[in-house]
């Protein structure tokens, strides 16, 4: 009788641990999930490219600046993820794209959120400011206020034009990199800027074509929604032509070479095509598979500069 209460007792302590360790696990991935991963670890791609590019190839990268400057511009993105969720809670929770967000579902609470998220940012802020540089810190807090405020709070339920606006809060992370390394803001980093901030247009309102109900229902002032199809396929087109023109500067101003500019041509001829042919034939799969698309163009693009830079072709 003894042995098998003892034998219980263990059960119920294993018991115990193993639903502590799921717990655990349960609420770091709500966090994390509140930082928007897929989109921070785009910002902190190219963040590192801006930083590559700032240097001579043939210098070696400074290790601890690099690794100090991406746990940096890392938290404070995911800080401005998080209070973005936070702000827009009542809306994901409408939406079918974002209602299984933690917030919504109530895996984690606002002043969780809150708190979280004020710890995260601040940590950031402060690894940019001691260990990498004023500069890059104070770049890096006005980016967290353009998009958690004046974008989040202020022009997305303004204007259609919200995200042309708040763009330039997602295009700030290779100025960011480059600013981490040279300590000031230069052409090159703002040629890297301007390609994001023309890419992004594009890339939103592909996606807000084929979510323009949801975003009709919670009373969103999208392009989509306030202007209709037609307008948006239009000023799609319109911007992806402004993007091809932009992402050739750094071939034409010496900043990259051939590789970079082949590289270039195809990935716009592609985008291009997927844009042309949503603009004369409009399908909501089209419009997802250019969102899609999209992605993979400012990847392929920003890793194209980083390869030219270090090997000349």
């Amino acid at each position: 009788m003894i042995v098998e209460l003892n034998e219980n007792k263990r059960e119920s302590k294993m018991s115990n641990v193993v639903n502590a360790v799921q717990n655990i696990g349960l609420s770091f991935k709500s966090f994390f999930s509140l930082c928007k991963p897929r989109v921070t670890s785009l910002i902190v791609f190219t963040a590192i490219i801006g930083m590559y590019l700032a240097k001579p190839a043939e210098l070696p990268m400074y290790w601890p600046l690099l690794i100090a400057t991406t746990i940096g511009i890392a938290f404070a993105s995911g800080a401005a993820a998080a209070f973005n969720c936070l702000i827009e809670h009542k809306i994901d929770a409408i939406m079918a794209r974002t209602r299984a967000r933690a917030l919504p579902t109530g895996q984690v609470s606002s002043t969780q959120t809150t708190i979280f998220a004020t710890i995260l940012g601040s940590t950031g802020l402060a690894i940019l400011y001691f260990y990498v540089n004023p500069l890059t810190m104070w770049l890096t807090f006005a980016t967290f206020v353009g998009y958690a405020v004046i974008y989040t709070v202020f022009l997305k339920p303004a204007t259609p034009m919200n995200i042309v606006i708040g763009g330039a809060s997602g295009a700030m992370p290779p100025i960011l990199g480059w600013a981490a390394v040279n300590n000031n803001v230069s052409p090159e980093s703002l040629i890297m800027f301007l390609i994001i901030f023309a890419w992004t247009p594009p890339h939103f309102w592909a996606l807000a074509l084929y979510r323009r109900e949801e975003y009709a229902k919670v009373g969103m002032p999208m392009l989509p929604v306030t202007h209709g199809e037609a307008f948006t396929l239009l000023h799609i087109l319109l911007y992806t032509i402004i993007l091809v023109a932009v992402s050739l500067m750094p071939y034409g101003l010496g900043m990259s070479g051939l590789f970079y500019l082949v590289s270039a041509i195809i990935l716009n001829v592609i985008f291009m095509a997927y844009v042309i042919g949503l603009y004369r034939h409009y399908s909501d799969d089209l419009a997802k598979r250019t969102f899609k698309y999209s992605i993979i163009y400012l990847t392929l693009l920003f890793a194209a500069l980083l390869i030219d830079h270090y090997w000349v072709f």
